[in-house]
């Protein structure tokens, strides 16, 4: 209730029955607003954000403000930073002031780390950040070494999250296995502004340079570098792989400025420049609340939360605190928000639908796009009522442009097809009309944020993931409890198997049906865990909502063997299918955990077989909820 009161304090008429809107959305676990906003809406100090992004230039006073000090402001009010770094001149560099030479942008990202570890995030938690950089700069293979548990320490970066901004011309490079040319920052200053052809073109111009010896280039073969990211990324998990063209192509805002980074968890893509700090304002509607008891969605629901949601979430930008100028200036003119999902793995249980199928994918296709008609058309009405946001004019909304006809601009920036199916199942001429008429309050609407904290408030699955494990310990500020997914022991019990033999067999294998005798295969599909499911159908199934979504998502990928020749396939899947991010890559444990107070149950005969596979990024953070709290 101090929430909702808290959200509904500037609006006009009937703020009671505003606020009992979002109440009843809380009360029934429909909706839920980021944890920032839990702790503080409704209080006298109104930080109501999760995340920042941020773009340091290439000058010690924006290093040290930009990227330390104004960072540390918003460090301090609970802000999760993600922002680029790509204009920071690289090794070698001339320095015109002294006349000497740059040791590139490393030691600056390690002094960003340490402040990171001395101003946490309210004296609550440690400060978050991720730093992006662009894979042609030169410090590219020093920027990939960066969480390495090996080597100078000087040059290690273990607190700071680190993200290759990559433009389509790499990827294409790399697949027809032709050389790429490393360049000093300082010497192609627009590069990083640029995308697409005009990207391509300059891009070819500075090598044109660089071959005649005017300026410095470094050629390596493209595949060689992506071998590296591949490598880094699977043993250390980082950097993530996000995507220059789709964020910047397919943005609505590509009339006010350039996506130069994503955020700290990869779903944020707004722009951001030398005075604007892009903020995101987040929420996520819980999805298996909102089916039919047959399983369909229920439309006239979904439509009435989501509506309430992005009322919600454009309050927050009147109410919020800004730690900064250019955080206040970028959200007050831009007025974007990030409303998300969650849920997605119990609404297919309530379905009875294995995660990793065809019929998955095609819910997820269908979800995403009922979600986002209803957002824009609820941002669509809300300009109806209090105006369109500043920069409206000259954005694809007003070009009559909406996020699924941005796939086919993305086509022909490439020169190659964006694999993912079109199509939908609602009529968008109405809405298109509408926006045409009234514009839209918010220049950005949808993004998928990771909901490791919000989802256990609501009691549902996080955000768009697969279940880690049917049985498993979770941890939290009291104690460690198991938890063991309902709707398997909802659906062992329809069959007559849940018995105290099945629970104890469950609690030995660590709730993995595939080792346990009299499991139909129907439950074994239905109950695949993360790591079971193929990879292939996590990328395509975010494809499918990729379309509909104006942002991006926040995308983990999960890698049961240690298979580099997969791995190269799934995050080239990924770029062609159109996605703009992804997040971390999972990896198992090198074996399982002992089991020291479990006893075998009688009907088990062997040891469960050892799960190798690489030892890369820790699954623990997942489990416990703490690699991205500072979204949700």
């Amino acid at each position: 209730m101090r929430v909702a009161m808290g959200l509904m304090l500037d609006e006009e008429g009937d703020r009671e029955a505003r606020v009992l809107e979002l109440y009843g959305l809380y009360k029934d676990r429909r909706f839920c607003s980021s944890t920032p906003t839990l702790f503080n809406s409704g209080t006298p100090h109104s930080q109501l954000s999760s995340c920042y992004l941020y773009k340091v230039d290439d000058s010690i006073e924006s290093i040290m403000y930009r990227g330390i000090a104004e960072n540390a402001f918003l460090s301090k009010w609970a802000g999760g930073l993600g922002g680029s770094w790509t204009a920071v001149r690289g090794t070698g560099s001339h320095i015109g002031g002294t006349n000497g030479e740059s040791q590139g942008v490393v030691p600056f990202l390690k002094l960003h780390n340490d402040q990171l570890v001395a101003v946490n995030q309210g004296g609550k938690r440690a400060g978050s950040g991720c730093a992006y950089l662009e894979v042609w700069h030169n410090d590219v293979f020093d920027f990939l070494e960066l969480r390495r548990n090996t080597g100078d320490e000087r040059r290690r970066t273990h607190d700071l999250n680190t993200a290759c901004w990559i433009p389509d011309l790499f990827m294409q490079r790399m697949e027809a296995r032709e050389t790429w040319t490393l360049f000093r920052a300082s010497d192609v200053a627009d590069l990083h502004d640029l995308y697409g052809d005009a990207f391509r073109q300059r891009y070819e111009h500075y090598e044109a340079l660089a071959e005649a010896g005017e300026i410095w280039g470094r050629q390596v073969p493209a595949l060689d570098l992506w071998k590296e990211m591949l490598r880094m990324l699977f043993e250390t998990g980082h950097p993530w792989m996000t995507f220059k063209d789709p964020c910047n192509v397919r943005s609505p805002q590509d009339h006010a400025g350039v996506v130069h980074s994503s955020n700290l968890c990869t779903e944020i893509t707004l722009n951001t420049s030398a005075d604007e700090t892009a903020v995101c304002n987040l929420g996520s509607v819980v999805l298996d609340r909102h089916l039919t008891p047959g399983g369909e969605l229920d439309h006239d629901k979904l439509r009435e939360t989501v509506r309430v949601a992005v009322r919600a979430l454009d309050n927050v930008i009147g109410l919020n605190f800004y730690p900064t100028d250019a955080a206040r200036r970028a959200n007050l003119r831009h007025r974007p928000v990030g409303l998300g999902v969650m849920g997605l793995q119990y609404a297919l249980y309530e379905r009875g639908v294995a995660f990793g199928s065809e019929e998955a994918i095609q819910f997820s296709d269908e979800m995403m796009e009922a979600v986002a008609y209803y957002a824009y058309e609820a941002s669509s009405d809300l300009a109806a009522e209090r105006g369109t946001y500043e920069s409206y004019a000259g954005s694809k909304w007003d070009r009559g442009l909406l996020p699924p006809d941005t796939l086919d601009l993305l086509e022909e920036e490439r020169g190659a097809a964006v694999e993912v199916e079109r199509g939908g199942r609602l009529d968008w001429a109405p809405l298109r009309a509408k926006i045409a008429a009234q514009g839209m309050r918010n220049s950005n609407v949808l993004a998928i944020a990771p909901t490791a904290t919000i989802s256990n408030i609501t009691g549902t699955s996080a955000c768009i993931e697969p279940l880690y494990k049917n049985l498993y310990v979770k941890s939290n500020l009291s104690g460690d409890f198991v938890v063991l997914n309902p709707y398997l022991v909802r659906d062992l019990k329809a069959e007559g198997l849940w018995d105290a033999e099945m629970a104890a067999q469950l609690k030995y294998f660590d709730g993995d049906l595939g080792q346990i005798e009299g499991v139909p295969q129907e439950l074994r599909e239905r109950y695949k865990t993360a790591f079971q499911i193929e990879t292939r159908a996590l990328v395509d199934a975010a494809a499918r909502r990729q379309k509909w979504i104006d942002q991006s998502q926040s995308l983990n990928l999960f890698l049961a063997e240690p298979d580099m020749k997969a791995l190269s396939h799934t995050y080239r899947h990924a770029w062609r299918a159109g996605l703009k991010t992804t997040y971390y890559l999972r990896t198992l444990g090198a074996s399982q955990i002992e089991k020291a107070t479990v006893t075998m149950p009688a009907s088990v005969q062997a040891e469960p077989s050892p799960k190798t596979a690489a030892a890369a990024c820790s699954i623990d953070a997942m489990i416990n909820g703490a690699e991205c709290e500072a979204c949700q």
